[in-house]
């Protein structure tokens, strides 16, 4: 089986404002994502893991060598183009959530659906069927700011899903949680695997990567490791997060 993403001798050089300073944030990685796997990528500030995460979810584009997504070479393709990828194949779990806080849950999740077209009253039946997926269906009219941290979370976890992407990135998903409540957000990312979703979860704790069937992870702009953790959580998924 093809991977579902493919990184090919892939650079990412920052030139600093008003200088000839160039920095090199990543160096020349290659990487294989498989479909339905879930990956930490892990590394210390600086490593490039986030121009990493950037690259993957076409936030960003590489100066050197391939990125492919679904076996299609994205590497190079125009803003508007990365823009309509984006909206339909890749969902983003933010670390501090990123929902719009004049909307309500319903309405959260109904931004990515319009963005691609859906009519509206397709829109409304996806957006309550994933609400009810992740526990929110009580939760439909209220704004983020009535909602604790942990259903925050479970908004953009559901916002992330709402147009079915070939890859779920989560950056720091825990990093706003408490201990307790992040341990809950990691048993649905677990259920979510199990259901057949490819994650790609960056992290720099290590017991959020133990939680992963494969940990890579960055120094310096290069991959220092690549490893299968066979002592990660096969997690059973309940009906409904597929």
């Amino acid at each position: 089986m093809s991977p579902i993403a493919s990184i090919q001798s892939l650079s990412k050089i920052y030139r600093k404002p008003g200088t000839d300073v160039e920095v090199a944030a990543l160096r020349d990685i290659s990487v294989d994502l498989q479909r339905g796997q879930y990956t930490a990528i892990m590394g210390a500030s600086g490593s490039g893991k986030s121009t990493l995460m950037n690259v993957l979810g076409c936030l960003d584009r590489p100066t050197d060598g391939h990125y492919l997504l679904d076996a299609e070479d994205i590497s190079q393709l125009p803003d508007d183009e990365l823009s309509e990828i984006r909206s339909r194949k890749i969902g983003f779990i933010f670390q501090q959530f990123n929902l719009i806080q004049q909307l309500t849950v319903l309405e959260n999740l109904e931004v990515p659906m319009f963005y691609i077209g859906i009519p509206p009253a397709e829109r409304r039946e996806r957006a309550i069927a994933m609400a009810e997926k992740v526990g929110l269906a009580q939760r439909l009219s209220h704004r983020p700011m009535e909602l604790s941290g942990g259903q925050q979370q479970r908004v953009c976890i559901a916002r992330a899903l709402v147009n079915d992407p070939l890859i779920v990135l989560a950056d720091e998903p825990t990093g706003a949680l408490d201990s307790k409540t992040g341990l809950q957000i990691l048993d649905l990312f677990d259920e979510l695997v199990a259901a057949g979703r490819t994650m790609i979860l960056v992290t720099h704790d290590p017991n959020v990567a133990a939680r992963c069937r494969r940990v890579i992870t960055l120094a310096d702009g290069r991959i220092s490791s690549d490893l299968l953790n066979d002592n990660a959580p096969a997690a059973m998924a309940p009906a409904g997060l597929h």
